[in-house]
C-alpha cells in the first residue's frame, strides 16, 4: 500500500507553523552593502622562524616602519621536532614574495 507524501513534506522547518498559531512575518532580506575585497594575500616567507626553506604564509596587513615596509604574516613552523605551530610576526617586505 502506497502512502502519500508525509505531512509537511517539502516545507522547510522554519516555515512550518502549528494550526491556530500566528505565522511569523517573513524576515527582511539583509541590505546589500558593497564589500571590500579581502586584504589577505598568499606569500612565500623567505626566512621562517625555524630557519628552513621558504614557507607559504598569509599576509594580513602592511605597516611602514621608518623607511621600510613590513608585513604581518601567519605561517606554520616546526618549533619542536615533529610539532608544528602557527607563527604570526612582522616580516620585512624584502623577505616576502607573492605566491
Amino acid at each position: 500500500m502506497s502512502r502519500g507524501p508525509a505531512r509537511g513534506a517539502a516545507i522547510p522547518l522554519r516555515d512550518r507553523v502549528r494550526a491556530g498559531q500566528p505565522q511569523r512575518p517573513p524576515e527582511d532580506p539583509p541590505e546589500a552593502t558593497p564589500r571590500e575585497p579581502c586584504p589577505a594575500r598568499h606569500v612565500w616567507v623567505a626566512l621562517p622562524v625555524d630557519a628552513t626553506e621558504a614557507r607559504p604564509g598569509l599576509l594580513l596587513e602592511w605597516r611602514r616602519v621608518e623607511h621600510r615596509w613590513e608585513g604581518r604574516v601567519v605561517y606554520l613552523a616546526e618549533l619542536r621536532p615533529g610539532r608544528w605551530s602557527v607563527v604570526e610576526e612582522w616580516i620585512a617586505a624584502e623577505l616576502l614574495t607573492p605566491a
